[in-house]
């Protein structure tokens, strides 16, 4: 399965947004497809927001990609929990995804721009 992961550059401005703020802005996203599953929008680390963002203790494990580590989000009025997660370590191959965060549809909205 792992070689039906496909990264590419998403093209054009992404935005992801939660709690009625904007968490992030990216002309360097990433498009990660996997089989027939609708794309995910992975953002930059350095794009995001992480001062709304707090680690979990959640860590999921993609015998794909390797370890997630999850990130709530810190809104006004409430914390969004486990919306995000990022691989500190994807495995050999999907390299790119390193220091890159996707988030849960759902959780947060992910928006070309």
């Amino acid at each position: 399965m792992a070689d039906q992961i496909k990264i590419r550059p998403a093209e054009g401005k992404w935005t992801i947004r939660a709690g009625g703020a904007v968490l992030g802005e990216s002309k360097s996203a990433l498009e990660v497809i996997e089989g027939d599953r609708a794309p995910v929008i992975y953002f930059p680390k350095a794009d995001v927001a992480m001062a709304f963002l707090d680690k979990t203790d959640t860590v999921t494990t993609c015998p794909y990609r390797g370890e997630a580590r999850h990130y709530s989000i810190q809104t006004k009025s409430t914390v969004i929990e486990d919306a995000g997660y990022m691989y500190d370590a994807p495995i050999e191959g999907l390299a790119e995804l390193k220091d890159h965060l996707a988030f849960y549809a759902g959780k947060a909205t992910v928006a070309r721009t």
